[in-house]
């Protein structure tokens, strides 16, 4: 028997993605790259746990002007949970989405909330239509946090600069977890370990999108 990719190789494990036996070393070189790996499964884990982040350039680190120190963090602690949860969500129930695409998601809602700053509101909503995707599923949860906080206070106390300090956050969190595989997604691995109740889709194969 041969490794289900390779076809040379003796195989070692069982490979989720492909369905078959594999060789440990394209495991290694494959591992979301060209395989769309199960966030299950143990290999994964594994290197997501051992991997190191990219190497970042501060000077590229894209708004930068956006103050959201451990202070901010503090203050916006539920916010940003139901953010992240949200957008967590958001990339499971969009089939095929990966880092790259939850990253370009957040680089649109964070253009338009500054648009919001400037008094001149626009939607950034990217072409991506996996982004796209997430981009309308954070809005809408965003919109139900604030609608739900006005039904119990009688006003909404979120402001639209707290909205976009949370998402700047959570932005230069996947950058720094990002592992920089096409397929990657061990931002979203990171963020389901901070919300274990979340439910993880078993991969990230493509199903219909439903667009509103």
């Amino acid at each position: 028997m041969a490794c289900a990719i390779c076809e040379t190789r003796r195989p070692r494990r069982f490979c989720p993605g492909v369905r078959g036996d594999i060789c440990s070393i394209c495991c290694g070189i494959e591992r979301e790259v060209t395989v769309d790996c199960p966030l299950n499964c143990e290999y994964l884990q594994e290197a997501h746990r051992r991997e190191k982040a990219l190497p970042l350039d501060e000077a590229t680190i894209p708004n930068r002007d956006i103050d959201v120190g451990e202070r901010f963090l503090e203050e916006h602690e539920d916010l940003l949970a139901f953010v992240g949860r949200t957008l967590l969500e958001a990339a499971f129930d969009t089939g095929g989405a990966v880092d790259s695409d939850v990253r370009e998601a957040l680089g649109g809602l964070i253009r338009t909330y500054r648009t919001l700053q400037s008094g001149v509101y626009y939607e950034s909503i990217p072409a991506n239509p996996l982004a796209a995707n997430v981009y309308r599923m954070v809005q809408q949860g965003v919109a139900e946090f604030r609608a739900e906080e006005s039904r119990q206070l009688g006003v909404s106390r979120t402001r639209d600069a707290d909205v976009l300090g949370v998402l700047v956050f959570l932005e230069r969190l996947e950058l720094d977890r990002n592992n920089g595989r096409r397929r990657g997604r061990a931002f979203l691995d990171a963020l389901r370990r901070l919300y274990p109740g979340e439910t993880a889709a078993p991969s990230p194969s493509p199903s219909p999108l439903i667009l509103p």
